[in-house]
């Protein structure tokens, strides 16, 4: 007997007023106790997606379901079964960590002795103990998303949703957060839905992922299929002018271009090995040095490159710089 997917979903779309389409007739399937990541820019329909899946939101047209049930009929039944860390940032500021925890816990009928209990082994899983009487205005951004991460653990989920859980942190910090998802999988067995539009992210944590842009999932599979999908090896060039890099695009065997940004080109060889030295003697032959040389596999960035014909570092940048924006306007409340 074949097992059923833990999440089904069907042509499911959504459509804002004024014929916004956010979410494009997607389809996918999601394994139990997989890490199941959701790769795009802001707007591309992430948030949207997961909106409809937890029930925040009902769809334009289609359908899914969520370990069997279904997201219209049976959204009562999802929600008691579901935990949801949002991208934004929802404890309440005037209350401490710990009330956080057992407010929430209330709002499942969580027992008061088992919710205390609950709690405590939640915060010490993310070293929170010490900071658990304080209110919550007082902690800093990466104590904060901490605490939303545990709040959406109280009810000791089969399925949870991560909505960015790391945007905006230091990269330290959001290393740590990494160690606190896999801990998530390894230990509970858990399913995870992550949104993220850090490629690292995905990497790091998801056993498959789809790339998602305006409404539509474009391409899915493991990150080290969606890498190798791109054979070959990329080459990047550094150039004192914009012009050098132009010269280099005639050289006569053919080159791939990926993106040319600034002086920066970066191209796609079969083989590095064969070809680099071939076009660093065709640079030297045209008096034209480099700046900076680097060699490397197709990342996830190529891919989704390959893909939507951008670079999602770049489009993820302005997205990140809000976030921490946000995390400072908070602490100063």
């Amino acid at each position: 007997m074949d097992l059923q997917p833990i999440i089904k979903v069907e042509n499911l779309t959504k459509i804002y007023k004024g014929g916004v389409m956010a979410v494009d007739s997607i389809n996918l399937e999601i394994e139990e106790g997989e890490v199941y990541g959701l790769l795009g820019p802001n707007g591309a329909g992430k948030t949207t997606t997961i909106n409809m899946l937890t029930t925040r939101l009902s769809p334009t047209s289609g359908n899914a379901t969520v370990a069997g049930f279904d997201i219209i009929r049976h959204s009562m039944d999802i929600r008691r079964m579901i935990g949801v860390v949002p991208q934004d940032l929802t404890a309440d500021e005037d209350l401490s960590g710990l009330e956080n925890l057992l407010l929430v816990a209330s709002f499942y009928d969580v027992p008061k002795s088992v919710a205390l209990e609950r709690s405590q082994r939640l915060l010490r899983m993310v070293d929170l103990v010490e900071a658990a009487p304080r209110q919550v205005r007082q902690y800093s951004g990466g104590m904060r998303k901490r605490l939303e991460l545990i709040i959406g653990l109280i009810n000791e989920p089969k399925v949870l949703f991560l909505d960015e859980p790391t945007l905006g942190l230091d990269v330290q910090t959001r290393t740590t957060m990494w160690e606190y998802i896999k801990g998530l999988k390894r230990d509970y067995g858990m399913t995870i839905i992550l949104t993220s539009h850090y490629l690292e992210e995905i990497d790091a944590l998801a056993n498959r992922v789809s790339i998602v842009d305006h409404g539509k999932i474009l391409v899915t599979g493991t990150p080290a299929e969606l890498k190798a999908s791109l054979k070959g090896d990329i080459i990047t060039f550094g150039f004192r002018t914009a012009s050098d890099s132009e010269k280099l695009l005639e050289y006569p065997g053919g080159l791939e271009k990926i993106d040319a940004k600034d002086g920066v080109l970066k191209v796609r060889v079969e083989n590095a090995d064969k070809t680099l030295p071939e076009l660093l003697s065709y640079l030297f032959q045209h008096g034209i040095t480099l700046s900076t040389l680097s060699v490397q596999k197709p990342s996830l960035d190529e891919v989704f490159l390959q893909y939507t014909g951008r670079s999602l570092r770049e489009e993820g940048a302005s997205d990140r710089m809000k976030a921490m924006m946000n995390m400072r306007r908070v602490r100063k409340t």
